[in-house]
């Protein structure tokens, strides 16, 4: 099986390409290495992952849509996991075209080339931002989701809308991804839990938004990956949701922990993990932040029997142990 994984010197990219080659599968990656953070750790990610057999490393930005179509009349894909895209919910408030262009035009030339090629089988990353103010506990992929509340969430909502368009008229199975907060060793330089180790080890304060008080269902990088790799094996049937008449081999998912935790339990995990307290600057919520996260995973239960196992606790220990190796 020869699999296409887009963003594959990304933080979940890396991570599953290392299973997937484990498992002695053909797998191509592209990424562009912007510099949205430090290019250095995307590149010892690829650095790694270029020691195994198997994989083919190809710099391309997909919203280039020559470069992309030029892709998939190279080589044949069985599967394309494609997890590329402009991340961040508060950088998308002052770089909007950044989520335009590899979002909306990326995300589109990906999709266009899965149908030309026939592809078997496209997964692609959505997140739960898409649920936006949602009052209702936990999020289901039946809940409406019309309501984002930052420009990043719009446009995962966009790709999960033009998936299944194809999906519906071009019979392309398809299986969206909607990631609850993801976090562990290699992660992203931005997200709140890799800001927080730094300032902690550093003796620097830590900007702590809604007192504390917002939820998150994390997720550990581990179980994500575990998920994954069996969800490539299950391609959608065709089926229509009900009170419609378009039918399509179409599944949403939510890849959650489904055990939300307070971010004052997880800065608490992370003090424990790095053996020092942090310095708490107690703040606001921010604009396009939610207050809390949940994932209903039943329906990932029922197709792959999913259990996430990692406690916060766990998962943070080992993320700690890693950065404090990979910076010394």
């Amino acid at each position: 099986m020869h699999i296409l994984v887009t963003g594959g010197a990304g933080f979940i990219g890396y991570h599953l390409i290392e299973a997937l080659l484990a498992q002695g599968l053909s797998v191509t990656t592209v990424d562009n290495l912007n510099d949205y953070y430090a290019v250095d750790l995307k590149q010892a990610r690829l650095d790694r992952l270029l020691q195994r057999d198997g994989l083919q490393f190809i710099r391309l930005d997909i919203a280039d849509r020559q470069a992309v179509a030029s892709l998939f009349d190279s080589r044949r894909f069985d599967t394309v996991i494609h997890l590329a895209a402009q991340a961040g919910v508060r950088y998308s408030i002052d770089h909007p075209e950044s989520y335009v262009d590899s979002n909306l035009v990326g995300f589109m030339n990906v999709l266009e080339g899965c149908r030309r090629q026939q592809v078997g089988h496209f997964m692609f990353a959505s997140s739960s931002s898409v649920y936006g103010m949602n009052s209702k506990s936990p999020f289901s992929t039946e809940d409406r989701t019309d309501y984002p509340v930052s420009l990043y969430a719009a446009t995962k909502k966009s790709n999960e809308l033009l998936a299944y368009s194809y999906s519906h008229l071009y019979g392309l199975p398809t299986t969206g991804l909607r990631f609850f907060t993801v976090y562990g060793p290699w992660g992203r330089p931005d997200m709140a839990y890799f800001k927080f180790t730094e300032a902690i080890l550093e003796g620097k304060p830590i900007d702590v938004y809604n007192n504390g008080q917002m939820q998150r269902d994390f997720t550990f990088i581990d179980d994500i990956v575990n998920c994954l790799t069996r969800l490539t094996d299950k391609v959608p049937a065709s089926r229509r949701p009900e009170g419609s008449n378009a039918q399509a081999p179409y599944r949403l998912y939510n890849i959650g922990n489904h055990s939300p935790v307070t971010l004052n339990r997880f800065i608490e995990a992370i003090e424990s993990a790095c053996g020092k307290s942090a310095i708490r600057n107690l703040l606001p919520m921010q604009p396009g932040d939610v207050p809390a996260t949940y994932a209903d995973i039943d329906e990932l239960v029922e197709t792959v029997d999913y259990s996430p196992r990692t406690s916060i606790e766990d998962g943070l220990q080992q993320f700690v142990h890693w950065y404090r190796d990979y910076y010394r």
